[in-house]
């Protein structure tokens, strides 16, 4: 039996995901083996304006599971189930996104034809605040010339959050505006971080009935 598509999923999960609180961020399917009788990975990421909750996590990872064996589009095909949110080397491609990411470094790409800023069309620089009319204020020159400029995202070809080591200076970070709400503290999150919030489902939970 073919495998549904990834598209296929998004559709029989994004109102479970929604009822509980969290965007759908993305749906990916692969082979976690090799093989033909190997099970395939469905990784689905979500998130939210809050910290992640691991309870919230585990219990909607339990109910999707159960979602896509009542569906039956995986047939008898054993599938293992991953349930998290984003990694913090995340792209930010939408206004919630930048939301989201007020307080965190991020490596910037304008768009072709944009103005470039202090004659740099790629760059870092920390996130401040989202304006209303979709303008992104940045904090650029570090620790050592904080100042902050403002970039329509139009303007913006491509922006991916950077993995900190170090806690940002004091005054970029008050520049920014502080720290998105719920969201770890630059330089300080653990080790792990790089998959928060993610639950699995052994790949016999995953085998529809």
């Amino acid at each position: 039996m073919p495998m549904p598509t990834e598209e296929r999923v998004s559709q029989l999960v994004a109102e479970l995901v929604a009822r509980r609180g969290f965007d759908l961020e993305g749906v990916a399917i692969a082979a976690a083996g090799n093989g033909e009788l190997a099970p395939v990975r469905v990784k689905v990421t979500v998130d939210s304006d809050g910290p992640a909750d691991l309870d919230a996590i585990a219990a909607l990872s339990r109910d999707t599971s159960e979602l896509l064996d009542a569906a039956g589009d995986f047939g008898e095909s054993a599938y293992l189930l991953e349930v998290t949110t984003p990694g913090v080397e995340r792209p930010l491609t939408t206004e919630r996104h930048w939301r989201r990411a007020q307080g965190r470094k991020v490596r910037v790409k304008l768009a072709d034809g944009a103005e470039r800023i202090e004659g740099k069309a790629r760059f870092d620089a920390r996130v401040g605040r989202l304006a209303g009319d979709a303008t992104i204020a940045l904090v650029i020159g570090g620790k050592v010339k904080p100042h902050r400029v403002h970039v329509p995202l139009a303007d913006i070809a491509e922006a991916v959050v950077q993995v900190e080591f170090n806690a940002p200076g004091a005054a970029e970070l008050e520049l920014a505006g502080g720290i998105a709400p719920g969201r770890p503290v630059p330089g300080e999150e653990p080790a792990d971080l790089a998959a928060p919030g993610q639950h699995s489902d052994t790949p016999t939970e995953g085998v529809a009935e």
